[in-house]
């Protein structure tokens, strides 16, 4: 199953934002450990989390939080395709189109996030990781 990654589900874990921390965590222990599932991340979402900490973190925190993402998960290129599939879409938030039009371009299985509103026109279905738990999660 091939699941990608919101930032915000990132950003949960190294933040420590509760109360979505834990299955955030999870989230994360599955792509990192688990062997039916691959966690994937836009090349963008490590951007975004630099710009987001870059008051709490310094150079050397970044390169460890780099060497952790890119164990647990498969980044993926942001690719000129992305871009104008996601202009076209029109929707309010770019960084969430371009989110979805990477999914559709790796046939991901679901786009796990918080915010599963944003995505309403996906053609990847976005669910958050409690619903991914109750309705698609099951132990091999």
């Amino acid at each position: 199953m091939v699941l990608m990654i919101d930032t915000n589900i990132l950003l949960d874990v190294l933040q420590e934002r509760e109360p979505h921390v834990e299955n955030s965590l999870t989230i994360w222990g599955l792509c990192d450990y688990g062997k039916s599932v691959t966690g994937c991340i836009s090349s963008m979402s490590l951007l975004n989390i630099a710009y987001i900490m870059r008051k709490e973190i310094t150079p050397e925190r970044m390169q460890e939080i780099y060497i952790s993402l890119f164990s647990a998960f498969k980044f993926i290129d942001l690719c000129e395709s992305d871009l104008e599939t996601a202009a076209n879409m029109k929707w309010p938030d770019l960084e969430d189109a371009v989110m979805s039009a990477i999914a559709e371009r790796i046939n991901a299985d679901y786009i796990i996030t918080r915010n599963v509103k944003d995505f309403d026109g996906s053609k990847v279905k976005a669910i958050t990781p409690e619903e991914y738990f109750e309705d698609v999660f099951s132990i091999d």
